[in-house]
């Protein structure tokens, strides 16, 4: 802590709180634009579509921009494994393989050992963004921004403390979300929320999205979002994939996998910055029919990547499956990575497990700056599993200068996300990129 108190002299805490572009920062689109190689061309433009709709919609899909961007601001050089993409929509509700309900960080796609001021400015930013697409003011804003430091710096400290076993076992799960509630009414939504999660299975999931064509469990054809690959080297390109990530399990869970036989097989679009990435999802069936989805994604490189050093793993699956489990409290038992005949790099996961992210529409500041706070302490877990805790904390400080700077740089960096926006949609009016919104369709 000493060592970390002696750091501001260094990088003033104060040096956090503003935001000013390099006078070199490269051309927004043209970031977004190189994002985009090797994706499958005719996705791409419902990403674009997908990031016109908000400034938000436009932060989550920009996760390499505001990297670079992250990469020419203040920092102690301390690394923890960072999320990478982390933005109050990649936290949530999901099952552990005890069927307890967690809250935790559940996107790992961009992990890689990083500065960890930089997860925790994205995070700050993504709140003040979100409360401005709700129309709340900016003290609003700039509070649940706040918020969020704070209890990321106060939970940080308790950590420090604990010791590195103690961090690991560790977990906030929605019954102290619950017991955490400030009366009776936000109380019940809490409650709502959980029995919600609860609800998303894949028992329920699988009526929405699948059913019987011949006498064979087929997934229904949705597309662009949802569709089969017709090529007929693909199945079997499948299989021998499927193969290879069974070896990337332990020998109990491959057992388990091996009780289910492949049905049928699809391509699926998800969310806003993967999508055009190749994202597969597989359906199984058990011997007495209870079915199992697993989803296939592309894992590319990490956006972080250019400013701190390639990943340890050569596999990029592998890198988000060990960042993965590197950060969260607990993570899927069907996690595991492969790499395609074609060299393209994939991870594994079931496609639901009582996954649910909180609904922020109409959220009055209060109810974000609550979120606010639950995000902040998972963070702190999450780094302080990989990283030096107390030394941050030291740099950190027991009042809230860093909090403010925090918060500061984030209102500003959400007028810079704004401005990114407006590019965006001027580079479709002029025809520079083509965007394809869904609704449309």
């Amino acid at each position: 802590m000493a060592c970390g108190k002696a750091l501001r002299n260094t990088v003033p805490r104060r040096s956090h709180d503003t935001w000013q572009p390099p006078a070199d920062r490269p051309d927004p689109i043209t970031v977004l634009e190189a994002s985009n190689h090797d994706r499958l061309p005719e996705l791409v433009p419902i990403r674009y579509g997908r990031m016109l709709r908000s400034p938000f919609t436009f932060l989550r899909g920009s996760a390499a921009l505001m990297a670079s961007d992250l990469a020419s601001t203040p920092s102690i050089g301390i690394e923890v494994q960072a999320c990478g993409d982390c933005h109050l929509l990649n936290f949530g509700l999901f099952a552990t393989p005890e069927r307890n309900l967690v809250f935790d960080i559940n996107d790992f796609d961009e992990t890689l050992p990083a500065p960890w001021e930089w997860d925790l400015k994205r995070l700050a930013v993504s709140f003040v963004v979100a409360c401005r697409d709700s129309r709340l003011s900016d003290d609003d804003a700039q509070t649940a921004a706040g918020a969020c430091v704070e209890a990321y710096r106060e939970h940080l400290r308790d950590y420090s403390k604990m010791s590195p076993l103690d961090v690991w076992y560790s977990r906030l799960d929605i019954q102290q979300i619950i017991d955490l509630a400030p009366d009776a009414e936000a109380r019940e939504l809490r409650e709502d929320f959980a029995a919600k999660a609860r609800q998303r299975v894949i028992e329920h999931l699988y009526p929405k999205i699948a059913g019987q064509v011949g006498g064979r469990h087929r997934f229904i054809e949705q597309p662009p979002l949802l569709f089969h690959v017709t090529e007929p080297e693909v199945e079997e390109r499948l299989r021998v994939g499927l193969e290879e990530y069974r070896e990337s399990l332990s020998d109990e869970r491959r057992i388990l996998l091996d009780r289910y036989r492949l049905e049928d097989y699809a391509r699926k679009v998800v969310g806003i910055g993967s999508v055009g990435t190749r994202c597969n999802i597989a359906l199984f069936f058990s011997e007495d029919n209870h079915p199992l989805i697993l989803q296939l994604k592309e894992a590319r490189r990490s956006v972080l990547e250019p400013y701190t050093r390639p990943s340890q793993y050569e596999n990029q699956g592998k890198r988000v499956v060990m960042g993965q489990r590197l950060m969260q409290s607990s993570s899927d038992i069907f996690l595991g990575w492969v790499r395609s005949l074609q060299g393209d790099d994939f991870y594994v996961r079931q496609l639901r497990d009582m996954k649910f992210s909180v609904p922020l529409e109409g959220a009055s500041g209060g109810q974000f700056r609550r979120y606010a706070e639950f995000c902040g302490w998972t963070l702190a877990r999450a780094h302080a599993k990989s990283g030096d805790a107390a030394t941050i904390s030291g740099y950190l400080g027991k009042n809230d200068q860093f909090d403010r700077a925090v918060a500061s740089f984030a209102l500003a960096y959400a007028d810079q996300t704004e401005r990114d926006h407006a590019l965006l949609i001027e580079a479709v009016r002029k025809g520079r990129v083509e965007a394809l919104v869904e609704e449309d369709m």
